[in-house]
């Protein structure tokens, strides 16, 4: 297909607002609105394979999750995480790596054809008729590696992503996937929180020019009060659903919060809007706590009782699906963590959480490719 003039010209612009002769700003998204408004009306863009719902009623005991599927890799995880028969599946990122083709062009072609693939996938479709799932998305499938939003591409990403997760009325009203949802009978309620960390994310500071690359990622905090991670829009309607009575609230990064052990994306980035967020969380209506999260190609199990938070907080980051690049014993050595309780499992992964509702209790673990327990730890709340 060819691109109009207008999209090549907009492929090098970044969403910085340009000012016009009368001071009115427009922006690159403002340019290509028309370009992209043409190109939903000449192609289709692919759709998942039909999946099920879970009842708001059903009360949740085993929930899954998992993020870094590369859409061109074996999909054989697929049927380890149906054999746990989990309640709900959480995709939270990376679920394609459609921007590694990616060319520039503002169609984000390379996108759509990862999605593409993974319409064809029958490990994929097997599993949405089995496993209701809720969705929400990382750099390599929002299309820019370490992307946010100066993404200029973002708005026809996230129509790309809403259509073929096939989105809630409620995500599609609003710019950002972030959703939550309420299962489960009174006294059993588990409340499920899905944060967009990537469509309102500020730029972030990296460090000074160096011969050799940094080790453990190119960034470095920043405490500029205007840099966000959720943006306005998304810290209010967070803060609002905290205030929902629930029994145990389960919040989705795609990106690690508690750990300061490397400088990859991750909370410790804006070390501001973590506490923002350690503050908002102590101040929910009363209920059980676990985050999750993913990105790392590794994970374990994290804990802090951050002075913010005035409580223990415990995160489990599960990553990858099907794309390690290490081996635990490397990654553990280089990675050291005193908030990490755990090895950095580092070969293929998946995690689930299991509730007791009876011990008030929840047990967080990664399984192996085969399903194997490699870490676990049970919290009461």
């Amino acid at each position: 297909m060819r691109k109009p003039a207008l999209a090549i010209a907009a492929a090098t612009m970044l969403a910085a607002p340009l000012a016009a002769d009368n001071d009115v700003e427009l922006s690159a998204e403002d340019l290509l609105a028309p370009y992209y408004a043409k190109l939903k009306q000449e192609i289709e863009l692919p759709v998942a394979p039909a999946g099920v719902s879970l009842p708001h009623n059903h009360t949740i005991t085993r929930l899954a999750f998992g993020s870094c599927n590369h859409q061109l890799r074996s999909q054989h995880m697929w049927g380890q995480i149906a054999a746990t028969s989990p309640d709900i599946f959480l995709f939270i990122g990376d679920n394609n790596y459609g921007d590694q083709m990616w060319d520039g062009d503002a169609a984000l072609t390379s996108l759509r054809e990862a999605y593409g693939v993974m319409a064809e996938t029958p490990e994929l479709a097997a599993f949405r008729a089995r496993v209701p799932m809720m969705i929400t998305w990382d750099d390599h499938d929002y299309g820019f590696n370490d992307g946010g939003a100066s993404f200029a591409y973002r708005g026809w990403s996230e129509t790309i992503f809403e259509t073929f997760w096939g989105s809630s009325d409620e995500v599609k009203s609003r710019p950002g996937i972030y959703e939550s949802r309420m299962f489960g009978e009174e006294g059993k309620v588990t409340q499920i929180i899905t944060l967009d960390t990537r469509f309102f994310r500020s730029d972030l500071d990296t460090m000074p020019y160096q011969n050799e690359r940094p080790p453990l990622g190119p960034y470095q905090p920043s405490s500029d009060p205007e840099k966000t991670i959720l943006g306005d829009a998304q810290w209010q309607w967070l803060e609002q659903e905290l205030t929902k009575p629930a029994d145990l609230r389960i919040v989705v990064s795609s990106i690690q919060v508690i750990t300061d052990a490397h400088d990859y994306e991750a909370w410790e980035n804006l070390p501001l809007e973590r506490e923002k967020l350690y503050a908002m969380l102590a101040e929910r209506e009363d209920s059980g706590l676990v985050l999750l999260s993913g990105d790392r190609h590794a994970g374990g199990i994290y804990t802090e009782a951050p002075e913010a938070a005035g409580e223990q907080l415990w995160e489990l980051t599960s990553s990858s699906m099907n794309y390690s690049f290490s081996s635990t014993e490397r990654n553990t050595a280089r990675e050291p963590d005193t908030k990490r309780l755990t090895d950095f499992i580092s070969e293929e992964n998946f995690g689930l959480v299991e509730i007791d509702w009876e011990a008030r209790t929840f047990t967080m673990s990664l399984r192996g490719s085969q399903g194997e327990t490699r870490v676990a730890r049970t919290v009461e709340w």
